[in-house]
């Protein structure tokens, strides 16, 4: 039977249980993310000393005693960020119902042997290329996604069609687009060739194909789509298909700015 843990309500702060929920917990884990996670335990996926789990909102002071599929959950390992070129035909998933390739595919030669599980920061279409970050960590996979957090994320688009830089420059006070709201975006004509053109573009919300979506609304119609950055990372020259894993100061540094709360 499932067991009925703990749950947050109004008691007294010294009388409530001590801890976070569990779904943070094996989010920061890297089990999955906290959307993920919930799932997994609506599922019976989870349990607590061998009990399974029914609810998201239990609260732990830590993971022991818990597991994932009968396999005991260990001590979240330190955050590592990768960076992969996904190349286009691929859907940023696990799986794909329609049997379509996801990027594991590509990731199981493309990582380390000792990566471990990782998950993608955000989602590129199947028709978008370019850089994808993936992390161990579901906490900070869920920060940078969040558009409160502000995290920067650049592209380049080939385009078809007429549009001049002062139409771009009206985009830095957002657009609205059937009943959507879009917030600022920097947008820069860098050239064109009769009507073919290549725009760069940085927005910090991430909506879904916000990119294509507001160009198409310029009347645009975008036939390549490349991710060049996300926050400080860029794609350079990252071979297609391939992986790198993102060390030193400057990733520390960027995430404890992470960790302190919107970037400026």
């Amino acid at each position: 039977m499932p067991t009925q843990p703990p749950r947050s309500d109004n008691r007294p702060e010294g009388d409530r249980p001590k801890g976070e929920r569990i779904a943070k917990l094996l989010a920061r884990a890297g089990v999955a993310s906290r959307r993920e996670v919930e799932r997994m335990i609506a599922e019976g996926r989870v349990a607590l000393d061998g009990k399974v789990l029914d609810t998201p909102a239990t609260i732990l002071p830590s993971l022991r005693g818990v597991s994932v599929d009968g396999k005991p959950v260990t001590a979240a390992e330190a955050t590592r960020l990768f960076a992969f070129h996904k190349p286009t035909g691929l859907i940023t998933a696990e799986r794909d119902p329609a049997g379509r390739p996801t990027i594991y595919t590509a990731l199981r030669n493309a990582l380390p042997k000792n990566a471990g599980r990782v998950m993608p920061v955000g989602r590129l279409d199947l028709n978008t290329e370019g850089l994808l970050l993936l992390t161990n960590d579901g906490a900070v996979k869920r920060t940078l996604e969040l558009p409160a957090s502000r995290v920067p994320r650049t592209y380049r688009a080939r385009a078809f069609g007429d549009v001049t830089q002062a139409q771009l420059e009206d985009l830095i006070e957002g657009v609205e687009i059937d009943g959507m709201r879009y917030g600022p975006i920097d947008a820069n004509l860098e050239r064109s060739s009769g009507r073919n053109l290549w725009i760069e573009m940085t927005i910090t919300e991430g909506k879904n194909r916000e990119v294509r979506r507001v160009l198409e609304h310029l009347g645009l119609q975008v036939n390549r789509l490349i991710r060049v950055g996300y926050g400080p990372f860029n794609l350079g020259d990252l071979p297609r298909g391939q992986a790198v894993e993102l060390k030193g100061k400057p990733v520390d540094r960027f995430l404890a700015e992470l960790a302190r709360g919107p970037l400026k």
